[in-house]
């Protein structure tokens, strides 16, 4: 593996990391609480480490190769067909986890993360922008492009995604994960383009999170209809 995307893996380690740094400044310096000093930490880190990244990135997207894979409107449409594909995958991985093996609560890294968002709504920035876009490079571009060098695809999948799945830290969910990975993996190879996976991540997150304000928002108005039901009756409204 170049030397270089070693190195890529230890400022993505870095970004992840920063927040122990950052948190305390955000707090002594700048007087911020202790969520939102976490939170602009983290953007910060994670901007900076994405800046450095795609910088170092550069002599890939230099290579002769890169001009003769598929156009955009090819990778677009894959970007496209890769939602609903990830969507399919992520779906029977969860038909598994409750019939097979009787997982049937909420993901805690998803709770985790829209408590965080409800806390401080910049924070939704990590899971459409960022998360997506370095979790593709580490573990698509550089785990996996470099596993599918020395065995078949599917071992190289697998093992990529296994990597993918436990360092986000959420094992009753690993197969979602994995099943994920897999999938990112296909569009990686099939359009030879990873902006291709980094695309279909960013939607699925996207959905994700917007699914859960949204039932979120609805939880709400239930609330506040029951208020209002009350409030009337207290009151002979």
């Amino acid at each position: 593996m170049p030397k270089r995307y070693w190195l890529i893996i230890v400022i993505y380690i870095a970004a992840q990391v920063f927040p122990a740094i950052g948190r305390p400044i955000g707090e002594d310096y700048f007087g911020l609480s202790d969520v939102d000093a976490m939170v602009y930490s983290t953007i910060f880190g994670m901007a900076l480490g994405t800046i450095i990244i795609l910088k170092m990135l550069a002599p890939d997207m230099e290579r002769s190769e890169m001009r003769d894979r598929p156009n955009y409107g090819y990778m677009f449409k894959w970007a496209f067909y890769g939602f609903f594909l990830a969507f399919l995958a992520q779906y029977i991985a969860g038909l598994i986890n409750i019939n097979v093996f009787n997982v049937e609560q909420s993901s805690e890294n998803t709770g985790l993360i829209m408590d965080i968002i409800e806390a401080n709504v910049w924070f939704i920035i990590l899971p459409i922008l960022f998360a997506p876009l370095l979790e593709e490079i580490i573990f698509r571009k550089i785990i996996f492009g470099q596993l599918y060098k020395r065995m078949n695809f599917l071992l190289a999948a697998i093992l990529s995604s296994v990597v993918f799945s436990i360092l986000h830290f959420d094992f009753a969910f690993i197969l979602t994960y994995v099943a994920m990975g897999i999938v990112f993996a296909y569009l990686y190879v099939k359009t030879k383009r990873i902006l291709v996976p980094i695309l279909v991540h960013m939607a699925m997150n996207t959905a994700v999170v917007l699914l859960q304000l949204s039932v979120d928002i609805d939880e709400l108005e239930r609330q506040l209809e029951e208020y209002q039901n009350a409030a009337m009756i207290l009151f002979g409204g």
